[in-house]
C-alpha cells in the first residue's frame, strides 16, 4: 500500500475532460430503497468503496455481523433497514466509526419498536440488533406514528428513518427540532423515495410518509457533485486559459453540493451547462471576500477553505457544526494543514470561522489526510502552485477511487504512479 504520493501540476493551461464518479449519496439511498422495494434495476452506481460495501452487505442480509468500516451512510442506513426489517445481528465499524454518535437514530428506532443494545459505549457503535416488536396495523384514517428528531447532528439519521417510513403500518411523521443541517440531502432522500412509489410530504419542520409499499423501479444515478467540487478547485487555481469539461452532472440536481456552482463563481470559476448532462468550467474574476453558510453543504467546506486561502480571498464560514463528527474532526484537520502553507481557519465565535492567509506558499509540504478522503482531495489542487506530498493517498477509494488517475489524464504528475486499487 502506498504510504504517500507526491503530486505536481501541469505547467501550462489545464484542458480536457474529467470523469467524476456516480453520486455516492444517491447510490446508497437507492440501494436501501431497492432492497425495501424488492426489485428494480439501478444503473450507474458509484464505484466508491462506501457503495461497494453497501452492496456487499445487502447481498447477505442474514450475516451475524455487519462491518460498515468507516462509512457513515452505510452504518446509519443499515441500522434503520436491519432494525425495521426485524433482523438479529451486530453492526460495527472502524475505531473512528465507534467514536461517531448514533444515539439519536437508535432512540428513534426504539420508539418504532426496534430492540437495540449498545455493545460498548452508550450512544455509539457497535450495536446489537435483537429484532423488533411489530406495530399493530391500522386503517388509513389513523394518525401517523410520530417521532421528534434532532436535526442539528446528522441529516443521515433523518434520511434513514424516512426510508423505512413507508414500511410501517401507520407510516411516519417526523417533527424536526433544532437547526436542521444538510436539508438538501433530506430532499434527495424524499425524491428517491417518491421515484420508487412512496408518498412523502415536506412541511418544513414536519416530514410525513404515508404507509405504502415501495414499487420496484429502475433508476440511473447522477454524477457526484461533491466529487465535481475538486475540479472546480483545480480550475480556480489553474493558469489563465484553463478549462475543463465534466460529464454526467445535471442542471437540475437533487444533490445539495451543486451549491459549488454559485460558491466557485465567486472564486473565479464559471459554469456553462451544455447538452447531455455535461458542463464546462472556465476561468472568471475572483471576489475580494466570500461569506458562505455550509449548513446544507458541509462536504464542500474543506475544498472551499483551501481555495480561498490559496487565492488570498478573505472568507467567513458558518454552518460547520457537523464537521467535528465526520471521518475526522475536519475543523481541527483543516486548521493544522492550512497552517503548513501559511493559511488559517480561525474560530471567530458564535459559529463563525474566518479563512485567511499570509504569504501562502506551496513548496514541498506534506499533507496529513487523517483517514479522510476529502482532506486528500481538497488539498490536491494545491499541486498547481507547487509540488506537495499527500499521506495515505488510498483514502480516496471511499468516494472517488479513480481520482489520482483522472488527475494524471489532465496533466498532473504523480510519484509513485497510483496503484490500480485506487
Amino acid at each position: 500500500m502506498t504510504t504517500s504520493l507526491t503530486l505536481s501540476g501541469p505547467t501550462g493551461p489545464l484542458r480536457g475532460t474529467a470523469q467524476v464518479p456516480a453520486s455516492k449519496s444517491e447510490s446508497n439511498r437507492a440501494l436501501i430503497i431497492q432492497a425495501l422495494a424488492g426489485g428494480g434495476e439501478l444503473h450507474n452506481l458509484s464505484d466508491a468503496n462506501d457503495t461497494q460495501l453497501m452492496q456487499r452487505l445487502l447481498r447477505n442480509p442474514a450475516a451475524p455481523v455487519f462491518d460498515t468500516e468507516d462509512a457513515g451512510t452505510v452504518m446509519r442506513f443499515l441500522t434503520a433497514y436491519l432494525a425495521m426489517t426485524g433482523r438479529q445481528t451486530e453492526l460495527t465499524g472502524t475505531a473512528r466509526m465507534q467514536e461517531r454518535p448514533i444515539q439519536v437514530l437508535v432512540a428513534a428506532l426504539r420508539e418504532l419498536g426496534a430492540r437495540i443494545e449498545y455493545q460498548r459505549q452508550e450512544g455509539y457503535p457497535p450495536l446489537r440488533l435483537l429484532g423488533r416488536t411489530p406495530q399493530a396495523a391500522t386503517d388509513a384514517a389513523a394518525d401517523f406514528t410520530e417521532l421528534n428528531v434532532r436535526g442539528d447532528i446528522s441529516s443521515q439519521y433523518i434520511s434513514a428513518l424516512l426510508m423505512v417510513g413507508p414500511t410501517l403500518p401507520h407510516g411516519l411523521r417526523i417533527w424536526l427540532t433544532g437547526k436542521v443541517g444538510s436539508r438538501p440531502y433530506i430532499r434527495m432522500t424524499q425524491a428517491l423515495m417518491q421515484h420508487f412509489g412512496a408518498v412523502c410530504r415536506d412541511l418544513g419542520e414536519v416530514l410525513e410518509v404515508r404507509p405504502q409499499a415501495y414499487r420496484p423501479t429502475n433508476y440511473t444515478v447522477e454524477g457526484d457533485w461533491s466529487a465535481a467540487s475538486y475540479w472546480y478547485a483545480i480550475v480556480a487555481l489553474a493558469p489563465e486559459g484553463s478549462h475543463l469539461t465534466l460529464p454526467t452532472l445535471r442542471r437540475y440536481s437533487w444533490q445539495g453540493d451543486q451549491a459549488i456552482v454559485a460558491i466557485m463563481a465567486q472564486l473565479g470559476v464559471l459554469t456553462e451547462f451544455l447538452a447531455d448532462e455535461t458542463l464546462r468550467l472556465t476561468k472568471g474574476p475572483v471576489a475580494a471576500h466570500l461569506t458562505q453558510d455550509f449548513t446544507d453543504c458541509p462536504d464542500l467546506a474543506q475544498t472551499v477553505a483551501v481555495v480561498a486561502a490559496a487565492l488570498g480571498v478573505a472568507a467567513t464560514f458558518t454552518g460547520l457544526e457537523s464537521l467535528r463528527i465526520k471521518e475526522t474532526d475536519r475543523i481541527a484537520a483543516l486548521q493544522t494543514e492550512l497552517a503548513k502553507f501559511g493559511g488559517a481557519l480561525t474560530d471567530a465565535g458564535e459559529g463563525r470561522f474566518v479563512v485567511s492567509a499570509e504569504n501562502f506558499r506551496v513548496e514541498g509540504q506534506t499533507v496529513a489526510t487523517y483517514h479522510d478522503h476529502r482532506m486528500a482531495m481538497a488539498f490536491a489542487p494545491l499541486a498547481l502552485l507547487g509540488s506537495l506530498t499527500l499521506e495515505a493517498p488510498q483514502v480516496v477509494r471511499k468516494s472517488y477511487p479513480q481520482f489520482w488517475r483522472e488527475l494524471e489524464r489532465v496533466g498532473f504528475s504523480t510519484n509513485p504512479a497510483p496503484a490500480p486499487a485506487f
